[in-house]
């Protein structure tokens, strides 16, 4: 004789039998109505804030009291010195052209390691976990600490900034664009496939035309970022405006900073409206 299956009680969340739910009369019918845990979320949010401000030494007092140091700051940098454009230019343009070659070497060594990542095109788990334990490793390192290491190897100047964002954008496309691949419709991959083509072939006539455009927009994407990225890096000696920010910062000649900040910001909005056009073309 079979058993009979006694199904398991299904126990209640810790916070519904400390809170019971509220009881509700519809017609001849009960409805059991939650009780609502916003208050429950709000206290512990309020807690892990203040624990934070503890653990870190926050201090108030400090900070109201040298708020106003913020306006007097922010008036001389908006009050650039025009004359200092001059010197501007070398680093803005060093910073542009490093941005320019390291998101292009970055993307296109990005675009075979994102093949190889990708479960749907290689089917070999082992070779797909290396690869991906590979990117893990590069993503986790910010691009501060990547370009310090570069500076090591490579020495101070433009070069290593360049090999950090290059370094830092193949992380970045690889992520995004294995992840595109992997969306696809693989229909067309696998009847080319099943008619006799390599894998190369059936990549490059079924699966590239579908992820192209993602994947341009993936690296303009990642020059938008790289611009801001490599203002930066000059704080580890790899050149660009960064120098020229720690320099204006430590000599407090803010209305010079504010001429490094202004043509930065220039440059900057143009590029990203250029690249969010492009983008828009490419969807």
């Amino acid at each position: 004789m079979a058993r009979e299956r006694r199904e398991k009680p299904v126990r209640q969340p810790l916070f519904d039998r400390l809170f019971p739910p509220k009881t509700m009369y519809v017609g001849e019918h009960t409805v059991q109505k939650p009780r609502t845990r916003a208050y429950l979320i709000a206290l512990v949010l309020v807690a892990v804030v203040w624990g934070s401000v503890v653990m870190v030494r926050f201090d108030f007092k400090v900070f109201f009291r040298n708020l106003h140091q913020l306006g007097v700051i922010l008036s001389q940098v908006f009050n650039p010195k025009w004359s200092y454009f001059q010197k501007v230019i070398p680093p803005l343009l060093d910073t542009i052209k490093m941005s320019v070659i390291g998101s292009a070497l970055g993307s296109l060594m990005a675009l075979p390691f994102a093949v190889a990542s990708s479960t749907n095109i290689m089917h070999n788990g082992v070779v797909v976990a290396f690869f991906r334990i590979v990117l893990n490793i590069v993503r986790t390192l910010p691009t501060l600490v990547i370009a310090s290491i570069c500076a090591l190897i490579f020495g101070l100047g433009t070069f290593a900034g360049t090999v950090a964002i290059t370094i830092f954008t193949f992380g970045i496309v690889t992520k995004m664009l294995y992840e595109s691949i992997e969306t696809i419709d693989m229909g067309a991959f696998e009847a080319m496939e099943a008619m006799g083509a390599s894998r190369f072939q059936a990549f490059w006539s079924a699966v590239l035309p579908q992820v192209l455009p993602t994947y341009l927009s993936h690296c303009l994407f990642s020059f938008e970022i790289n611009i801001r990225a490599a203002t930066i890096l000059g704080y580890v000696g790899a050149g660009g405006l960064g120098i020229l920010i720690d320099e204006r910062i430590g000599w407090r000649d803010y209305e010079g900073l504010g001429t490094v900040l202004l043509s930065l910001f220039a440059v900057v909005l143009i590029i990203e409206n250029t690249s969010q056009y492009l983008r828009r073309k490419l969807s």
